[in-house]
């Protein structure tokens, strides 16, 4: 394959990412589906002499990769959702109630069936097993685009919203789709929250049993680390955000110019503040996002700096699915064993259902308590349709930097499995059971008013 094909290659690829959006918009085939077949057919081509496109020799360039992808992905994320969270106002609190739920019992649960299965069925050591189990328990906020809010919500200069309906602007920017709004919140949230887990797996790894170790993981690992990515994010959304829309100088108030550049630097620098001092950056972007979208929530600015974002991660998530389905079908899979298929197959058709449903069956809040309550259906929605994808691609590669767990092969090959199977499961779901639900929920918006 000469460098005149990899042009023609990328070119027809790209293009694909442009169109497929919005060609696939009313069908049961979702963009990521599309491009992963894609990269699998490019892998079938003759590569270029001496290339092996395997995650275990370029390990580092693959996590740095899915790492930038990925904190894209929760800048967008961050600035799509209209649902405010004030710290010091617990009605909003409380209208968050369903992605409290899945972090707090979903994920906990996924992790431990998976490292159970994992362990069971497919033989690895424990410290490997609790690996598997976090590096495959985060929903992705880059390959969930289908099942997630479509982005910031604005307000004309009359304050009436997109609907035209005149109110209060804090009150009248929120969400009202609860399914999309807890699929897309969650998946913000839990990408920087199974870290704690990954570290677990390698000091398992690297210092022995939990007794060498775990009183300083508690108390540093999952507690002191989130509150420090959380807290530099929201520091650093904040004083962007004062910069942005209230700075000294008509420079620096890039809201009043639209430059939308303001949101990749609020990425990087997040980012990059919060891990010198320690912390979670992936959690402190996501802060960061919510941080800037608190800030003059009805402006059109945020819409700018969201669809930058929206492009960015578009290009970063095709090269990531082209480079993972060339990876396939050059010898990835070849150390999947049906063992490992298996722990694929459930994680995505019972563990996360099942862990989702417990965590959403008791819903304590309602709209007398400021909350929102998901119909039976919406629970099973949003328990079924946590999508797989290049969070865990980093969570591998970096764990597979810092200790040695073996059967590495075995691991990557298991993800990679379990990623291609929920692209695909979800892919073709994702269309009809939101149509559904929104076909479901404008029946019962138009019940009151017939009426």
């Amino acid at each position: 394959m000469t460098a005149d094909v990899v042009y023609l290659l990328m070119g027809a690829a790209l293009f694909l990412a442009v169109v497929l959006p919005s060609a696939l918009h009313r069908q049961a085939v979702s963009a990521p589906m599309v491009l992963l077949v894609v990269g699998g057919a490019i892998g079938l081509l003759p590569l270029p002499e001496g290339f092996r496109p395997s995650p275990i020799e370029h390990r580092a360039f693959v996590e740095h990769l899915t790492e930038f992808c990925v904190v894209v992905a929760l800048m967008g994320v961050g600035l799509a959702l209209d649902r405010p969270l004030r710290l010091r106002d617990r009605s909003t609190w409380r209208r968050w109630g369903a992605t409290w739920r899945l972090l707090a019992f979903a994920m906990p649960l996924t992790i431990g069936a998976t490292a159970l299965l994992g362990w069971w069925a497919m033989g690895l050591a424990p410290a490997a097993a609790l690996l598997l189990g976090a590096v495959l328990a985060p929903t992705d906020p880059v390959l969930a685009s289908d099942v997630q809010v479509e982005g910031p919500t604005t307000l004309d200069p009359d304050g009436a919203d997109e609907a035209g309906v005149e109110d209060d602007p804090l009150e009248s920017i929120d969400e009202h789709d609860e399914v999309r709004f807890a699929l897309t919140s969650e998946a913000g949230l839990n990408d920087g929250l199974a870290f704690p887990f990954v570290y677990a797996a390698i000091a398992l790894a690297t210092l022995g049993g939990v007794g060498e170790w775990g009183l300083h993981w508690l108390a540093w690992d999952l507690v002191g680390k989130v509150v420090l990515g959380i807290v530099v994010g929201v520091a650093v959304g904040t004083l962007l955000a004062k910069v942005a829309f209230r700075g000294p100088a008509p420079s620096l108030r890039l809201a009043e110019t639209g430059e939308p550049l303001m949101a990749l630097a609020a990425v990087l620098l997040s980012y990059g503040v919060t891990e010198v001092v320690g912390g979670y950056g992936f959690l402190a972007v996501f802060a960061c996002a919510m941080a800037l979208r608190s800030a003059e929530r009805s402006h059109e600015y945020h819409v700018h700096m969201h669809g930058l974002v929206e492009r960015l991660e578009r290009l970063l998530t095709l090269i990531v699915l082209l480079l993972l389905g060339v990876a396939i079908t050059n010898g990835l899979l070849v150390h999947l064993t049906w063992q490992g298929a298996l722990v694929g197959l459930l994680l995505v058709f019972v563990v996360r259902p099942l862990s989702g449903l417990v965590s959403l069956r008791v819903n304590r809040s309602g709209p007398q308590a400021g909350g929102h309550v998901l119909a039976p259906r919406e629970r099973t929605a949003v328990a079924f349709l946590g999508v797989r994808g290049v969070g865990s691609l980093y969570y591998l590669a970096y764990a597979a930097g810092h200790a040695d767990f073996g059967h590495l092969e075995q691991l990557w090959a298991t993800v990679a499995f379990t990623i291609t199977a929920s692209v695909l499961v979800h892919g073709v779901a994702a269309t009809p059971v939101m149509r559904r639900l929104d076909a479901a929920r404008d029946r019962e918006t138009a019940a009151p008013q017939a009426s």
